[in-house]
């Protein structure tokens, strides 16, 4: 699953050589390392017996493999370690020794509690990455409690936003937003301990926490006023909360605009005829204006938008430049010419699972690609494999699948 440019080989891929021991489970922690695993991690994803929960949510051809699972898991060898068992944590310190990055979103306290704190792990891998991604920070009253996504957002102020935004009961993101984010910054923090690593020689722990990222993604726009001590001015930004900042309804459907600068604004009253009320009505006169009396602009933009079709202003809007594209539902990204032409959408074979569809990223290199070396996995489908490379004997190996320590998949699919 590479685009079809020439690119070099998946030897100098940018992290090859690079092994993640992934102790993640469901969506925030395996889409970060799912990231790692695109551009040439080693990544193995240690699964207790009963696999990763994830694997049950979304249409499924076989049990536990789920379709959330398999947009979150690919380029990943699965390995069963039961980590309530003394001989489990003994595989997995081994396991630890040879990694450059271990992730987790256990709680802290709960790897402390099972052996698998940083220290322990630091005793045995000294250039060891530690890489926590979970709910709070340790400092602070939070720092005991379970983190959801839907949790992360109302404490960020995401839901009391939609209201500002005019919905009449609060509303989380209809998407896994604190997760995917959280998981982004995860990605990110791994990669600069692995730079630092490089010129220090040292691993460290570093905890990526859901909770203080989001609330920087939200008061990166909405702490206004607050900036200032006292506050000076409202602590939202009053464009992105106003109630008619949405897709608008033409005659015939839907349309995102967006008019931001003097010359989108100007040239949109131009395209209705009615320029001389943009030149003299001094709410339009600049950026600051525009911004205190956003409220009452954007309702003039959604009647105005009512009296043609979507193609009709989708053709004056390009004409003068205004940046402007229609409203899709979900599944209509599947037939986007644009993510069609770019190769976004990946069609492959899967061993069990037969065809599926995967998806790209939205990075381009000249030299490299996302790559697609394995399909998410079944649950225990490397064990064996894995556990060899520990020393494990074929004999070790089934004595440790009879005792429950780890799964092997003997799947026939």
């Amino acid at each position: 699953m590479t685009a079809s440019r020439d690119l070099e080989p998946a030897g100098v891929q940018p992290l090859s050589g690079v092994r993640v021991v992934d102790l993640t489970t469901v969506l925030m922690g395996p889409f970060a390392t799912q990231i790692l695993g695109d551009y040439g991690a080693d990544v193995i994803k240690v699964e207790r017996p009963e696999g990763d929960p994830v694997r049950g949510i979304g249409p499924a051809r076989h049990p536990g493999m789920g379709s959330i699972f398999l947009q979150a898991n690919r380029n990943k060898r699965s390995l069963v370690l039961d980590l309530s068992k003394p001989e489990g944590i003994v595989l997995l310190r081994e396991l630890a020794a040879t990694a450059d990055v271990l992730a987790y979103n256990l709680r802290p306290q709960a790897m402390d509690k099972l052996g698998l704190g940083y220290e322990a792990l630091r005793a045995v891998n000294p250039r060891l990455i530690y890489l926590g991604m979970f709910g709070f920070a340790r400092r602070g009253p939070y720092a005991f409690k379970a983190a959801y996504d839907d949790l992360i957002q109302g404490l960020t102020g995401i839901p009391a936003l939609s209201m500002i935004a005019g919905s009449p009961e609060p509303r989380y993101a209809p998407l896994a937003i604190a997760d995917r984010v959280t998981g982004l910054a995860g990605v990110n923090a791994a990669l600069l301990a692995l730079i630092r690593r490089q010129r220090t020689g040292r691993g460290e722990a570093v905890d990526v926490t859901m909770f203080e990222t989001m609330a920087r993604m939200v008061l990166g726009d909405h702490l206004g006023g607050d900036t200032f001590i006292p506050r000076h001015g409202d602590p939202v930004y009053p464009r992105l909360v106003a109630r008619d900042r949405r897709p608008y309804r033409t005659r015939d459907g839907w349309l995102c605009v967006v008019a931001y600068t003097d010359r989108h604004w100007r040239s949109f009253f131009r395209a209705i005829g009615r320029e001389a009320e943009f030149e003299a009505d001094p709410a339009l006169a600049d950026i600051s204006n525009r911004t205190r009396n956003i409220g009452a602009l954007y309702e003039r933009l959604a009647r105005a938008l009512e009296e043609r079709t979507t193609d009709e202003w989708l053709e004056i809007l390009g004409r003068a430049d205004i940046p402007a594209m229609p409203m899709l539902a979900v599944d209509e990204l599947l037939d986007d010419p644009h993510l069609r032409a770019g190769g976004f959408f990946h069609e492959l074979e899967h061993p069990s699972e037969g065809r599926i569809r995967t998806l790209g990223d939205g990075a381009e290199w000249s030299q490299a690609a996302l790559e697609l070396r394995r399909p998410a996995p079944r649950l225990g489908e490397h064990s064996a494999e894995v556990l060899a490379s520990l020393g494990r004997t074929e004999a070790d190996i089934a004595a440790l699948a009879q005792s429950g320590i780890t799964r092997l998949d003997t799947s026939q699919r």
